[in-house]
């Protein structure tokens, strides 16, 4: 099993000196993954409703403050020389496909081969106006065309594309990936469609537990959603022990009373550090083998240094 946690990308936290102070910590602890979330502009007013909290409401300042994710994950790397960088998760459609295949190349040549994509289709329309993407109504498709893309860029010696929103040929793609065939793409979201991009075209599915819509807020409905996702591999003539199994906990690991709001059970990852580790070896015995946590505290580096320590004794010691 491998432990990992959540960067922010604004605030006191998202500063030089910061992040390298944060990072420095987490590669002491052992902890193997640092993720970093995705958004280029908040949009003043959002009607889209942000699928990860029980109200809807997106959890975002006023100031609209936001790191760029793939520069993030660079400089990460070149202050950094064991954890892996993940990137949990972008939003595929929001850039163009090939820029942003040379961009991940670039840094898993220069972080020596740690980089790991996870990826999603977006939620928020307002931001894909903002920043002139393909139909938001079309993000789908669009995912599954980039992502496809991406491996044939990676992969193949003279890559060529021919496809409804990106096309070329006759290029040379280099230096390609450190990671062979490619840098991991774990799919990110708790749909069916979601299941069925990580079958088709994923390295992993990388769900979060907090999804009202698609819940895997205990162990149970976890082991629920694994068991369609296996039936889907079935279907689709995939081996499910060929995806990587990983799980975000996108809420405060310390938080003691949190209750599902379907029928008021104790919500995964929370209750303490025997319940969370209960949890863990439940999930561990399907087959999880990555573990993300929210262990930053956004008020200051000296709170979020302590909240690691305590992460660290109370959890990460007990495996």
């Amino acid at each position: 099993m491998i432990f990992g946690f959540g960067l922010p990308t604004r605030g006191p936290l998202a500063q030089p000196d910061a992040i390298k102070t944060v990072l420095e910590k987490a590669e002491k602890l052992g902890l193997g993954y640092v993720s970093v979330a995705d958004h280029i502009v908040i949009p003043k007013e959002i009607k889209a409703v942000y699928p990860y909290s029980d109200t809807g409401e997106p959890p975002f300042p006023p100031d609209g403050e936001c790191l760029e994710q793939l520069t993030l994950m660079s400089y990460i790397a070149a202050v950094t020389s064991k954890i892996r960088i993940l990137s949990s998760v972008m939003v595929v459609p929001h850039r163009n496909p090939v820029h942003t295949a040379k961009i991940i190349s670039t840094i898993d040549v220069l972080s020596n081969g740690r980089v790991t994509i996870g990826c999603g289709a977006g939620w928020m329309e307002e931001e894909f106006v903002a920043i002139g993407t393909e139909p938001f109504k079309e993000r789908g498709k669009v995912t599954d065309e980039y992502l496809s893309i991406f491996k044939e860029l990676w992969t193949k010696p003279l890559p060529s594309y021919s496809g409804k929103y990106n096309s070329f040929k006759d290029i040379k793609f280099e230096p390609k990936p450190i990671q062979k065939p490619h840098p991991p793409l774990w799919i990110g979201g708790e749909s069916p469609a979601a299941k069925r991009r990580a079958v088709r075209l994923g390295d992993g599915w990388f769900p979060i537990g907090a999804n009202p819509n698609f819940p895997l807020n205990t162990a149970a409905k976890y082991a629920n959603g694994l068991s369609s996702l296996k039936q889907i591999s079935a279907e689709a003539d995939r081996d499910p022990e060929s995806l990587d199994l990983g799980f975000w906990s996108n809420w405060d690991h310390e938080v003691k009373d949190r209750k599902t709001p379907q029928e008021g059970e104790r919500h995964i990852m929370t209750g303490g550090a025997d319940a969370i580790e209960d949890d863990i070896n439940i999930m561990k015995e399907l087959g999880v083998e990555i573990f993300m946590f929210q262990l930053a505290k956004p008020e200051s580096l000296e709170a979020t240094l302590a909240s690691m320590d305590r992460f660290s004794d109370q959890v990460l010691s007990k495996f």
